[in-house]
């Protein structure tokens, strides 16, 4: 049976433009990207990562005005769950998910044809000689998407310094 697992959170400024972010980094990270800075993440560690859980910690950092869930590509579905959760319980907070894949994973059908449920979704995996996403050169992009019109803009310019959506 496959399952999420967290080991650690933080709020970040920097993980999702615009947003106080409380991320939840996922083990059991499929990836095993070369130079990758959490590679601890690919082991079977943490604590499972229910939705009381995640409810639990979205009581305890209040001022949050997004989850971001940072691995799972173990169990694809599983983070869709809990993505459609969020966007039920709490339409007023904003979700993301850092996936480590280069496109979107294959769902369940159930799910797929509800949707996304994320506002951000990153992906890509992290490749050295490219760098990460705050890097000109990177090969990751981060996603934002409309949930009223299904339509996507890609974000990751917003991550580059002295950098705007005028000057790609």
């Amino acid at each position: 049976k496959t399952m999420l697992k967290y080991v650690e959170t933080f709020v970040g400024l920097r993980e999702i433009p615009d947003e106080i972010t409380l991320c939840i980094n996922l083990s059991l990270c499929t990836n095993h990207c070369e130079g990758c800075h959490s590679s601890y993440l690919s082991e079977d560690i943490g604590e499972e990562l229910t939705f009381e859980r995640l409810q639990e910690l979205i009581k305890q950092n209040e001022g949050i005005t997004c989850v971001a869930l940072m691995g799972g590509d173990n169990d694809p579905n599983s983070i869709w769950r809990l993505g459609l959760l969020l966007e039920s319980r709490y339409p007023n907070l904003k979700s993301a998910w850092y996936s480590g894949k280069q496109n979107m994973p294959d769902l369940s059908p159930e799910l797929f044809f509800r949707g996304v449920p994320f506002n951000y979704v990153k992906l890509g995996p992290y490749i050295a000689e490219k760098g990460p996403l705050n890097e000109r050169t990177t090969n990751q992009q981060m996603w934002k998407i409309d949930k009223n019109t299904g339509k996507s803009e890609n974000i990751t310019y917003k991550f580059w310094k002295n950098e705007s959506k005028s000057s790609k």
